[in-house]
């Protein structure tokens, strides 16, 4: 496939996906800005702004479990390169740099969102 045609471009307030969807892709940021966030009625919750050379929906591409949050752009003219669950065991298995990079963003996220229960619970 050619890599123009993993490459999409959207504007401020479009949607990559939602929670609660599916789907077996992971998207790096190339430009702009993406967040990461919950959604509960009229009320947006963002967990984590990306920008360029950021990853997100890496969970999905592992597991193929349901998106656990919504994909928002958040700066005008945001690029994202869409890589699908066969190009991602390519690189993993191709690239052992690449496994590493996302095993450490997973650990990364994983300790801040055990940080933020901790003091959630903490203060209750």
């Amino acid at each position: 496939m050619a890599i123009e045609k993993c490459i999409h471009e959207f504007g401020v307030g479009d949607v990559i996906f939602e929670e609660g969807s599916t789907g077996r892709e992971l998207f790096v940021v190339l430009d702009g800005q993406v967040e990461i966030a919950k959604i509960r009625g009229d009320t947006k919750t963002v967990i984590v702004t990306l920008g360029k050379g950021e990853f997100f929906g890496e969970m999905a591409v592992i597991d193929g479990s349901a998106r656990s949050a919504s994909a928002i752009v958040a700066a005008p003219s945001t690029r994202v390169m869409r890589i699908n669950h066969a190009r991602f065991v390519y690189l993993v298995s191709q690239q052992p740099a690449f496994a590493l990079m996302v095993m450490d963003a997973l650990s990364k996220r994983l300790r801040a969102s055990n940080d933020r229960t901790y003091r959630a619970a903490a203060n209750a």
